[in-house]
């Protein structure tokens, strides 16, 4: 739908749905079906939304700023992660929680008005002529056989996007062994998404400079490894918080690059087909958050799940190796 009928379109749909089955939400008080439903409504509206991040820097940005652009929407992305695990405090105060979810529900509503205001295809400093898709399963196969490093890409996006979802999710219970605190866990969890921040905006505009991916995707992944040794056998507050940071500056920086490689390497194939592939992988890595419980020991250690993603990363690092930039034919 991004491809054939424009982002506007599909954003705008998303950005709807996502309003709507938010109040729904918000509203359902204590009948869990309509919670449950609610919520499987929001995730349909996430692919409308998120599967927008490289169409959108593609019509109206040049090449040499693409990264930086898909920078900026995983900035956004994770301010919005961080304001929703602030705000959502409120609901163990005073505070209605209906309210706020209606309130949320409310931004989604105005985001889809923004989104409409926006020219579909503006005039970019250089235009890319690009072919449309207007059959979902070409597309895919498209994408999927038109370089070998493709699949290869996304098989290691799955080991990225694992490590930090399962270092997030289980976070406290990971350093709770250790004698470190509830406390400890949240403010660990806090440097990890502020250096994911910054990480996400420092470093893309270097590649977009270069307008090479392969070697900042590559160290991104090599200077995240010493951040998840630390965070898997740090005894000191310090250390920890420390390893928290830099495993999050580096590993959430090859995400907007990693994002602009697979549209350009797969190039003339949309950015709504390519990054959607990379979306759905990236989902897929919640089954690591599963693996890494089952894998805990029978004293509630994740040491063995920690050293699995330790040696993820350092299996991705190494197949990144094997990759290549694309040619310089997009403008």
């Amino acid at each position: 739908m991004i491809d054939t009928y424009g982002f506007r379109l599909a954003v705008s749909i998303g950005a709807v749905l996502m309003g709507i089955f938010g109040l729904l939400r918000g509203f359902a008080g204590t009948s869990y079906s309509l919670v449950l439903w609610s919520t499987v409504g929001i995730a349909v509206a996430q692919p409308f939304l998120l599967n927008a991040w490289t169409k959108v820097p593609a019509n109206w940005f040049a090449i040499e700023e693409r990264a930086t652009a898909v920078g900026l929407v995983t900035l956004s992305n994770l301010v919005g992660t961080a304001l929703g695990l602030v705000l959502t405090q409120f609901s163990q105060r005073p505070f209605p929680f209906q309210q706020f979810s209606s309130s949320m529900a409310g931004l989604q509503l105005s985001r889809q008005y923004c989104s409409s205001s926006l020219p579909e295809r503006p005039r970019p400093p250089r235009p890319v002529p690009r072919k449309r898709s207007p059959r979902a399963d070409a597309g895919w196969a498209q994408t999927c056989a038109h370089r070998k490093t493709v699949p290869a890409l996304f098989i290691c996006l799955v080991y990225w996007a694992g490590d930090f979802n399962g270092v997030t999710t289980w976070v406290e219970n990971i350093i709770r062994p250790r004698g470190f605190t509830p406390t400890d866990a949240g403010t660990l969890g806090a440097l990890m998404l502020v250096g994911g921040i910054l990480g996400a905006v420092i470093i893309p505009p270097f590649s977009d400079k270069q307008r090479r991916r392969q070697p900042y995707i590559l160290l991104g992944l090599v200077l995240a490894i010493p951040g998840l040794v630390g965070l898997a056998f740090a005894m000191s507050s310090w250390l920890l918080f420390v390893s928290a940071f830099a495993m999050g500056f580096f590993l959430v920086s090859t995400s907007p690059i990693g994002m602009q490689y697979a549209a350009e390497v797969t190039h003339p194939t949309p950015e709504g087909t390519s990054n959607g592939l990379i979306q759905l992988f990236g989902q897929a890595s919640v089954v690591f958050v599963y693996i890494m419980e089952a894998l805990k020991t029978s004293n509630g250690s994740f040491t063995p799940a920690l050293l699995l993603a330790i040696g993820l990363l350092v299996v991705s690092a190494l197949i990144v190796t094997q990759m290549k930039d694309p040619q310089a034919t997009l403008h």
